[in-house]
């Protein structure tokens, strides 16, 4: 089945913390989304606010992006799917989920989509973006409003300890823009290091040879009675998976073992 394709927004309403607009849109970059909408914020200059530029850390093309609304409506033109943000459940309302839970059962129910309508594997590139996600998030003060919440198909919960569930906007948009990038495919993880050089049995071979002598130096190893010294010592290092470095290292050990015997001989 083909991957799902979503127009993610993420959606503040009435912020009123210059710099959760900051964090938000930091939050948003590093889980590779740039659709941002404020409702109606304490601030008309809000995208412009040293405050919001520090806490962007570097996510100014969020920023510059994002716009700036007077209604709720105006922020979800073109969104066909609604997730509201709320710490406690409503008595009425939408479901409420957890994001993880709830990403699973909209990527299922889309993907039953794409193959009830007999789309092919190849063909899904090419297809229009499916539905229009939007995570609404309310002021920091008060939430969500009820009458906004009940608009929305899911109540999303994020799972946290029960006696203490107060998470920062833009900690609370981080987790979700995660595991709704995580849902979608996620990023690979990026190495800081190229892969290591592994040694190769001529190398491992050599290594323990120059050992063996350097062990036989030191009296650790009677070559009269070697028992199962040197197949065990391979069976380590096989299981090891040396690396050439460490290889380099090793033999370099064996080295000193055998100057410090030559010199303890005279």
């Amino acid at each position: 089945m083909p991957t799902p394709t979503f127009r993610t927004r993420f959606v503040l309403i009435q912020t009123s913390h210059a710099g959760n607009v900051g964090a938000a849109a930091r939050a948003m970059k590093v889980m590779g989304f740039d659709d941002l909408v404020l409702v109606a914020p304490r601030w008309a200059n809000v995208l412009r606010r040293e405050e919001t530029i520090q806490r962007a850390s570097g996510a100014l093309d969020v920023l510059e992006n994002a716009r700036i609304v007077e209604t709720l409506d105006e922020a979800l033109d073109g969104m066909t799917h609604l997730c509201a943000t709320a710490m406690t459940p409503r008595d009425f309302g939408p479901p409420t989920r957890t994001p993880r839970e709830h990403f699973d059962l909209l990527l299922k129910q889309e993907r039953s989509a794409q193959y009830s309508q007999g789309l092919e594997a190849e063909k899904a590139s090419s297809l229009e973006p499916g539905q229009g996600v939007a995570f609404l998030f309310g002021s920091e003060r008060f939430g969500m409003r009820n009458e906004d919440v009940y608009r929305c198909h899911v109540a999303l919960s994020i799972p946290t300890n029960p006696k203490f569930g107060s998470l920062n906007l833009g900690a609370a948009l981080q987790v979700i823009a995660y595991d709704w990038r995580v849902a979608l495919g996620g990023y690979a993880v990026q190495a800081a290091t190229a892969p290591p050089v592994l040694a190769d049995v001529p190398q491992v071979a050599g290594m323990l040879t120059h050992l063996e002598q350097a062990l036989t130096a030191i009296g650790f190893l009677d070559p009269a009675a070697p028992k199962k010294l040197m197949p065990r010592l391979n069976a380590l290092f096989n299981r090891a998976e040396l690396t050439q470095e460490e290889i380099h290292i090793l033999r370099g050990v064996a080295k000193a073992m055998l100057e410090t015997a030559d010199k303890a001989k005279r």
